[in-house]
């Protein structure tokens, strides 16, 4: 099963025939809001916005490890993650797509980020954290679609809710970073340790603070480039489950098979039970 998720401006997909709407519960709680399971282009999927309808779920207080416990709780096996992102490059323009293959984490460690922190101690390969096996499937979509995509670059995950300050903006340019985003690293890392392929597709809404040309960057600018594309990545959606074939042969379906350290004797059998639906098929 394809699992997405929406970010800012998606709430809905338009085409979905649409079986289920499921509120489920995790170990780690409420996901944001219910999922909604159905069919597009013929494939099963699951999709949940992160924000909740009406968007009234900050970037910090997002309960990102139910998001993707409830993903892998449905079967889920890929995740693609639509997403708002400010360009800091002059190329990357607004109303195009990024499908970054790197992140530079600058979040405060507000957010849960691991399954690991209770009893039982993990490391995954964390390199590549996205798939690219799946990363090129999208860019393939999009495109196909004639839309200007690009393949590449590092997202760097600011906290948020504020945006960048002036200097911040230029320091991360000095970075060598290409977009900046405040969701998508803390999904990658999880969905990775659930063994989840992982994509995001990054929406360019805004040059951020750094073009002195460009307006600063606005809520009402951000908005009004979402809906104008916004029905681009639903097109981008259709394409890809069309381009999906097959078992997944990347890394990312046994990423935890060398990474759990904790010797299985002083797994508590509630740590077992919490984490089964991830660590099962290593940990009995």
């Amino acid at each position: 099963m394809i699992g997405v998720m929406g970010g800012s401006g998606l709430y809905h997909i338009d085409g979905m025939d649409i079986k289920q709407r499921k509120r489920i519960t995790t170990p780690f709680g409420n996901p944001s809001g219910e999922f909604i399971i159905g069919k597009l282009e013929g494939s099963d999927i699951a999709f949940l916005p992160r924000h909740d309808r009406g968007h009234v779920i900050s970037p910090t207080k997002i309960n990102y490890r139910a998001n993707i416990y409830g993903m892998k709780q449905l079967g889920v096996d890929r995740i693609i993650s639509i997403t708002a992102c400010g360009s800091l490059k002059e190329e990357l323009k607004p109303m195009d797509f990024v499908i970054p293959l790197q992140f530079v984490d600058r979040t405060n460690q507000a957010r849960q980020y691991t399954f690991f922190d209770d009893g039982i101690v993990a490391h995954i390969s964390f390199a590549h954290p996205i798939c690219e096996d799946f990363a090129d499937i999208v860019y393939e979509a999009a495109a196909g679609e004639g839309l200007n995509v690009h393949l590449g670059g590092t997202y760097i995950n600011m906290e948020g809710p504020q945006f960048s300050t002036l200097a911040e903006s230029n320091l991360y340019r000095s970075w060598g970073m290409d977009i900046i985003g405040m969701t998508n690293m803390t999904e990658a890392r999880l969905a990775r340790e659930a063994e989840i392929c992982y994509v995001s597709l990054a929406s360019v809404t805004d040059y951020d603070c750094w073009r002195e040309t460009s307006e600063s960057v606005n809520v009402d600018m951000i908005v009004a480039n979402l809906t104008k594309n916004v029905e681009n990545a639903k097109k981008i959606l259709k394409k890809v489950i069309t381009l999906i074939s097959g078992e997944r042969t990347c890394a990312c379906k046994d990423a935890l098979k060398y990474a759990i350290l904790t010797d299985p004797r002083f797994i508590s059998e509630k740590t077992k039970d919490r984490l089964s639906l991830i660590i099962g098929k290593y940990v009995k």
